[in-house]
């Protein structure tokens, strides 16, 4: 580098961690570490590290949080029945392919779950 240009040197940094990378932030910062220095030593953002340690004071845990929104309703086989009466069938609607898995599953599958 002359004349005082400096290089931008861009790393990588990963928006998420793993359950045991977690637990280790947390370990840091409960050691009292900067969440600088701690996003530092595990190549995250320092927001994860923020984030993290919100949600842990908030609950006393770091394991991630459930996934938002509905659980699913269909399985796989379900899936693969679906997948297989859209292809033989090309023409039938999710509405139609709803009604004919309600039909043999024996239970009442939304339209929009299709």
């Amino acid at each position: 580098m002359q004349n005082g240009e400096f290089k931008h040197v861009s790393m990588s940094r990963r928006n998420h961690l793993h359950n045991e990378m977690r637990w280790r932030a947390v370990g840091m910062l409960q050691a009292v570490a900067r969440q600088s220095a701690v996003a530092r030593e595990l190549n995250v953002r320092r927001s994860v590290i923020h984030s993290l340690w919100n949600h842990y004071q908030r609950d006393q845990n770091a394991s991630k949080r459930r996934g938002s929104g509905c659980r699913r309703i269909t399985t796989t086989a379900d899936d693969c029945y679906l997948l297989q009466c859209a292809r033989r069938l090309r023409t039938l609607t999710a509405r139609q392919l709803a009604s004919q898995l309600s039909a043999t599953a024996g239970r009442l599958i939304y339209h929009q779950t299709v």
